[in-house]
């Protein structure tokens, strides 16, 4: 069961990634990653929520494992940056690594104090 729950989180966070990261860029005329920085933090903060709830191992694998791990790619921000620094856009290279970790640090905290703030 915990396996069909992951696969579909996975299946709606997937394409949503994809569509969001498509759409937010397709606004942006810069080279720095817009849509790939969007979806990680907004998952950063999804998952954040999550931890701040009262334990449900459904709900984790469903939200957490499922939709957060398609939502959010590590791997693509990784190819990013690398692009980004080889293409000689070092300054953009390094405010995608801190402000992806700044931010997404900063999303999940907030998450999880939203969530702790509404189940106090």
């Amino acid at each position: 069961m915990t396996v069909l729950l992951v696969a579909l989180g996975a299946a709606v966070g997937a394409p949503l990634r994809y569509l969001t990261d498509r759409a937010i860029q397709a606004r942006h005329d810069t080279v720095f990653p817009w849509g790939t920085f969007a979806v990680n933090i907004t998952g950063s903060a999804i998952l954040g929520f999550l931890t701040g709830l009262p334990a449900d191992t459904a709900l984790a694998a469903l939200i957490g494992t499922g939709f957060c791990g398609a939502l959010t790619t590590y791997s693509t921000f990784s190819y990013e940056t690398l692009r980004l620094a080889q293409e000689r856009a070092r300054f953009y290279a390094l405010a995608n690594v801190a402000g992806s970790i700044v931010a997404g640090l900063g999303a999940a905290y907030t998450g999880l104090a939203l969530a702790q703030a509404i189940t106090a």
